[in-house]
């Protein structure tokens, strides 16, 4: 399909990381055909995951407030704004309050991480529960 529609409450499969109240669920990936990942992020308050970009990535928060720690200092979003993160940032994503966002990558997050020296943290995702 050329135009599509996604929403959180239709994802079937997400993904938890370790034991943490962080879930991530793609609607777009490698499969779809096309040059980007989409999905959705849900946060629990004062969960955190430290990252290395191995992609474009930005960040639309649609619930809560989100942060990004970077080199240049934190950097936090609220409802409606967005974050972009360029690829070979070191970063610590947390968020201080119940958060729900959009991810958009470029390229494909997984893909991309998979070919990268962070591929071992792929490790600490499971599907959830």
């Amino acid at each position: 399909m050329d135009v599509q529609k996604f929403t959180s409450d239709a994802v079937e499969t997400w993904f938890q990381r370790l034991d943490q109240q962080l879930h991530l669920a793609d609607v777009v990936d490698g499969q779809s055909g096309a040059a980007m990942s989409v999905g959705f992020a849900r946060y629990g308050k004062g969960e955190s995951n430290p990252w290395k970009m191995t992609y474009d990535e930005a960040l639309i928060i649609t619930k809560g407030k989100f942060t990004v720690e970077g080199p240049d200092g934190p950097v936090t979003a609220g409802v409606g704004e967005v974050i972009y993160l360029r690829k070979g940032t070191d970063l610590v994503y947390s968020a201080p309050e119940d958060t729900e966002l959009v991810y958009v990558t470029y390229p494909h997050w997984l893909a991309a991480t998979e070919k990268s020296a962070e591929a071992d943290r792929l490790k600490e995702w499971h599907p959830a529960q």
